[in-house]
């Protein structure tokens, strides 16, 4: 009997062992920019109601992870809003 216990504590081991940080997720699914797509809305400091979407109630820019913006329009994102705050619009 103890030989028994003694092999399901080293599956347990080697299931273990299996489950590692590095694999690959295979849930992982990407998700589409929304100003990438076709017919989205122009990133201009004059639109406002735009970049409200990307901006917290305190006032600061939410990060691309969150809003699901590709880099190059998160750069242009943020360019235009601190325009826009510039000018006091925002």
């Amino acid at each position: 009997m103890a030989k028994r216990q003694n092999n399901n504590k080293k599956n347990k081991q080697s299931n273990f062992a299996k489950l590692s940080i590095f694999q690959p997720n295979k849930y992982k699914f990407k998700k589409s920019c929304p100003l990438s797509i076709k017919g989205a809305p122009e990133i201009d400091y004059k639109n406002i109601k735009l970049l409200k979407k990307y901006i917290s109630e305190n006032g600061k820019i939410l990060p691309s992870r969150i809003t699901n913006v590709s880099q190059k329009k998160q750069r242009e994102l943020s360019l235009s809003i601190k325009r826009a705050r510039n000018l006091a619009l925002i």
